[in-house]
């Protein structure tokens, strides 16, 4: 699944590509989750201009000349795909076609992937917003007898880390993702935000590096700790992994609180 990091430069890339195109057609193939009619989708969005494309947690939004607001949840396996006139990718969710000829579509071979007409404002604060800073934390970690890694995953806490991420993360931090959240020391938490910051920005970094033009996909050979083809981290410890629920990598250097 792609994670904040990836959909921070996919917004990047499209809001290139896109912004200022008028859009002609809106076209659905398969999407059961979205929260109006095509009709009204087609009817809200046609012949508005593209004012910006941009990411808010795990989405990308598309925002248009009147206001109105296109939400783009590729879930696990959503991947996007620009094309001039007409396309051939397979398990289409839904196409947007601008005046000048020039698409994008979205597709999932789940079916899955969901697309939203002005989607509510989320309560949980973006994971690089100033507002998951380190009194919103400490807040929230300190009523939590859950795992710290748990917590980093809820979306409706923190939004925008993925398994992926929260593994660098708390690595970074030098926190045990099996830590209990409120025996978490003040100090570390503040690591933990200090982490989440810096390497989420560093990903973006190494994304764009690998890939400059990326709109779809993962790159993650550059990750210190999530990676299968490395064994040790860089400090030299083993690279252990739990498989229970979702994969954990993890090493015996991140302290564990209990």
């Amino acid at each position: 699944m792609p994670e904040l990091p990836d959909l921070q430069v996919f917004s990047h890339n499209l809001d290139k590509k896109l912004s200022g195109k008028t859009l002609k057609q809106v076209t659905i193939h398969k999407a059961p989750k979205l929260n109006v009619t095509h009709k009204e989708l087609q009817d809200t969005l046609h012949g508005q201009k593209l004012s910006s494309v941009y990411r808010d947690g795990k989405e990308l939004f598309f925002k248009f000349s009147k206001g109105d607001v296109l939400g783009l949840h590729l879930m696990l396996h959503g991947k996007l795909f620009l094309f001039e006139g007409k396309h051939d990718n397979k398990y289409p969710i839904m196409e947007l076609l601008f005046t000048d000829d020039t698409g994008l579509v979205l597709t999932d071979f789940q079916g899955i992937a969901t697309p939203t007409l002005n989607p509510d404002a989320k309560d949980a604060p973006d994971a690089l917003s100033p507002g998951a800073g380190l009194e919103y934390l400490t807040g929230i970690l300190g009523k939590k007898k859950t795992n710290i890694k748990t917590v980093l995953l809820d979306q409706k806490i923190i939004r925008g880390i993925g398994n992926a991420y929260a593994d660098e993360i708390l690595w970074d931090a030098g926190i045990s993702p099996f830590s209990v959240c409120n025996k978490i020391p003040e100090g570390k938490v503040k690591d933990l935000v200090s982490s989440i910051h810096s390497v989420l920005k560093n990903a973006e970094k190494e994304i764009i590096k690998a890939n400059p033009d990326i709109i779809a996909g993962e790159v993650r050979d550059f990750m210190l700790i999530h990676n299968s083809k490395k064994k040790h981290s860089p400090k030299g410890a083993p690279i252990l992994i739990d498989e229970k629920s979702r994969k954990t990598y993890y090493t015996e250097e991140q302290e564990l609180y209990k």
